[in-house]
């Protein structure tokens, strides 16, 4: 689960609460579900280049620590960055102090020491996974502007500077663009392993509809995509984000798209995990955000269990239990053109593979 606390959203960590953060681990645990990907903000943790706050960063250490009482690991996100249309910069990067946080010498080593500073505070604990870098990553190249070069050595020095376990994420830009800085071979050959991102109010649901094939099977066809791009023929993958995003997919669709999409995605091997967005609702007294932001919890701000989190707490316990029955599936090669624009939602080769989706065949996608 990627966790969205109940509490004042990201915002809680301007008045860190342990308690509710147990509350709502507790919750989450109570779904059957293993682990948490959470979210300290970028400008409340390095608010100078040279600081990173020690108490923001035992608060951090206290929330995995709040994890482990629940049997949740966790993976730590580091640079937010963008969130729910929202972007966070600390005022280092910005104004008189502008800095291209991609390509300038001194931004990107000030982000060095603070992914180095997270990396070092969270080595002692059993129950973290890794860090992430930070979220959609590929998002702030639209103010902070960067070539393909550039954007890989940002990767490579930001994931050594993380350690071992560490891995980045780009929304679906780096798989359907033609001319996105972020490359398909940053995504599949750096960092620990690969992650995808899967929201279908990219254009699918709109074009193709909520329940279509298309929707249901996007997450598999990211997975296979990110599967072959990979040197690694074994190579793991994480769908970190997948989450029924309202007005595209009702709240009465929503279960049933979750249903689906699981039971699609968990035919593809080599996945590592599934991390769903998100644990809890928006609180309607915070203002400003798109409407489908709101209600993409699994539970609402009260921690009240919805049929969404019903469903994912069923898949969790099959997973858990080996009774779901999934086994990867065999596959039939698909030849992938070279256009990034064929690939995404009405290109020729997501039409392509999808009409094999419809006809029951499960395709697998390689470089031609």
């Amino acid at each position: 689960m990627n966790y969205t606390p109940s509490v004042g959203w990201f915002h809680h960590w301007l008045d860190f609460d342990l308690d509710d953060v147990k509350a709502d681990f507790a919750a989450i645990a109570g779904l059957g579900l293993d682990h948490v990907r959470v979210f300290p903000l970028w400008p409340v943790f390095q608010p100078n280049r040279g600081l990173v706050r020690p108490r923001a960063i035992e608060q951090l250490r206290s929330m995995v620590d709040a994890a482990a009482e629940q049997g949740l690991d966790v993976q730590v996100d580091a640079l937010q960055g963008h969130l729910s249309s929202f972007d966070f910069y600390p005022s280092w990067v910005q104004t008189w102090h502008k800095r291209n946080m991609f390509t300038d010498p001194e931004a990107i080593e000030g982000q060095a020491f603070y992914v180095r500073t997270l990396a070092s505070a969270l080595q002692d604990k059993r129950n973290f996974l890794g860090l992430t870098l930070g979220n959609e990553v590929n998002l702030l190249t639209e103010s902070h502007p960067c070539t393909s070069d550039e954007a890989g050595a940002w990767i490579d020095t930001l994931l050594e500077a993380a350690g071992p376990g560490a891995v980045h994420s780009e929304y679906d830009a780096v798989w359907y663009e033609d001319d996105h800085p972020f490359l398909p071979e940053h995504a599949a050959r750096k960092g620990a392993m690969t992650t995808v991102h899967s929201w279908v109010f990219n254009g699918t649901a709109q074009r193709y509809g909520p329940m279509s094939v298309e929707s249901v099977h996007h997450a598999e066809y990211l997975v296979e995509l990110a599967k072959a791009w990979a040197v690694d023929p074994a190579r793991p993958v994480w769908l970190q984000e997948v989450g029924a995003a309202q007005p595209e997919i009702s709240a009465e669709q929503a279960p049933e798209f979750a249903e689906q999409t699981l039971a699609n995605v968990l035919t593809c091997g080599d996945l590592w995990g599934v991390t769903w967005w998100c644990s809890f609702d928006v609180s309607r007294s915070l203002v400003d955000f798109p409407e489908r932001e709101y209600e993409l919890g699994l539970m609402t701000s009260e921690r009240k269990v919805k049929p969404l989190g019903e469903v994912i707490a069923r898949f969790a316990a099959g997973t858990a239990s080996n009774s779901l029955g999934h086994e990867p599936a065999m596959r039939t090669p698909l030849k992938l053109p070279g256009k990034r624009s064929a690939w995404g939602p009405g290109g020729v080769f997501f039409d392509e593979w999808m009409s094999l989706a419809r006809d029951g065949v499960r395709a697998s996608i390689e470089l031609g």
